[in-house]
């Protein structure tokens, strides 16, 4: 799957998880407000877009089975605004036992105000030692979430639609390669038009996949290294061969429709569609034919290159039950927690041939090599370096990424205004 995953993919055995579990679970301690032995407990979770985020239901289920007395109820939040919303929850003195972190950005910012519980105890365990992905919630020597899944990004494509084009998906392509693709595969379709890929409007899109494959430091405050990938996405832009940025943002184009509608030959997305696309596909929501295929790379790369990040659990600082919160997170992260989401096509943090094996054997997931090579990057970087600067670098990154894609700034001057920005309001 990964450079991070393939270091990872040994093979756990539940008696192990068991002990590893009842050793987490003596140290931690009972908490103050735990109810008695035997008593109910309603453990609440902290999730976004909990119907159509098949993951949570699946490992909920699993928990629940596991542990009869635990009744988890979900407080369902919307994607676009799980952050904030979190960040309000969680200054306000929120007690909702246990908080997902939807990317390394949120926990920095929690971690760093104290409003995360600290359960290094657990992340340094044999078995918590084999989970992808970990290194990124290690801050200052403290754990405070644990990941349960890892994604990374890679191609997905329409193979309807490279077929009528008389195109097959190379095993290796080159960001050159790429842009040519997507101008080739771009026309009309019963009047409507087809791009040849779609990029969201997320910064990582261009950002990320850059500083993973030059080596560049997004906290640095030198940005030259991003001008490729800008002049790359700029150019498919203006060239109409991906639609623009403006119209993106204005209309709040859902990637998952431009693909599944086949609006789009090609998208450059994380792992974690590959269950909405599963789950669409068992519900008749879309007939799209498609496959994967790995991220393309910048001219003379010997490897593949991408970019990922992880997913965790985290307790609430101020969480009523502590010791069921610590209870579900130990699960998630284990063996049945993996084998739980991985039945939705779903990566986990935990890896082992056997759930590799599972994952590809999946109803829907395509079986051809270039899909599974896509699965095995040689090297995954993480999206977004962890440190106390990590959120105020992140908005400003972002707000110059928005200016340079709807045209108000030319790549050159955006790239630096980032480094003045970041210099001069961050570093300094």
């Amino acid at each position: 799957m990964m450079a991070l995953l393939g270091r990872h993919r040994r093979r756990i055995g539940c008696a192990g998880a068991a002990v590893t579990l009842a050793l987490a679970l003596t140290a931690c301690g009972r908490g103050s407000d735990e109810p008695a032995s035997g008593g109910a407990v309603t453990l609440t979770v902290s999730v976004w877009n909990l119907a159509k985020t098949p993951e949570f239901t699946a490992l909920f289920d699993a928990f629940q089975q596991a542990n009869p007395g635990i009744t988890i109820k979900p407080v369902d939040i919307l994607a676009d605004d799980y952050p904030d919303k979190v960040t309000t929850m969680l200054a306000g003195g929120d007690r909702t036992d246990v908080i997902t972190m939807k990317n390394v950005t949120d926990y920095s910012r929690y971690s760093s105000r104290g409003q995360l519980t600290d359960i290094s105890d657990m992340a340094t365990s044999a078995d918590a030692a084999k989970l992808a992905g970990l290194d990124a919630f290690n801050v200052q020597g403290k754990y405070y979430a644990l990941p349960y899944r890892q994604d990374f990004w890679l191609l997905y494509y329409n193979k309807k639609l490279f077929e009528k084009a008389g195109v097959t998906m190379p095993d290796h392509l080159t960001w050159d390669d790429y842009a040519k693709l997507a101008r080739s595969l771009t026309h009309d379709e019963g009047g409507k038009k087809v791009y040849g890929t779609y990029h969201h409007t997320w910064r990582s899109v261009v950002q990320a996949i850059s500083a993973a494959q030059t080596g560049g430091d997004q906290l640095g405050g030198d940005y030259s290294f991003f001008k490729d990938q800008y002049e790359m996405a700029l150019g498919l832009q203006k060239d109409g061969a991906a639609l623009d940025f403006g119209t993106a943002t204005s209309q709040k184009s859902d990637y998952r429709t431009m693909f599944e509608t086949g609006a789009t030959a090609m998208l450059p997305m994380g792992t974690w569609y590959i269950s909405g696309i599963l789950e669409q596909k068992q519900q008749g929501a879309t007939d799209v034919d498609w496959a994967l295929a790995p991220m393309p790379q910048r001219p003379g790369a010997t490897g593949v290159t991408t970019f990922g990040s992880p997913t965790a659990f985290a307790v609430n600082k101020r969480a009523e039950h502590v010791d069921a919160a610590k209870k579900f997170v130990q699960f998630a992260v284990g063996q049945a927690g993996a084998e739980a989401i991985s039945k939705v096509g779903v990566v986990p943090a935990l890896q082992s041939p056997e759930i590799t094996t599972a994952y590809f054997s999946l109803t829907g997931m395509p079986a051809d090599e270039l899909s599974k090579k896509a699965f095995q990057p040689d090297k995954v970087v993480l999206e977004m370096p962890v440190s106390e600067h990590t959120s105020d670098v992140d908005t400003i990154l972002r707000e110059e990424h928005e200016l340079i894609m709807v045209g108000d700034k030319s790549a050159d001057e955006g790239i630096r205004t980032m480094g003045d920005r970041v210099r001069n309001d961050v570093l300094n």
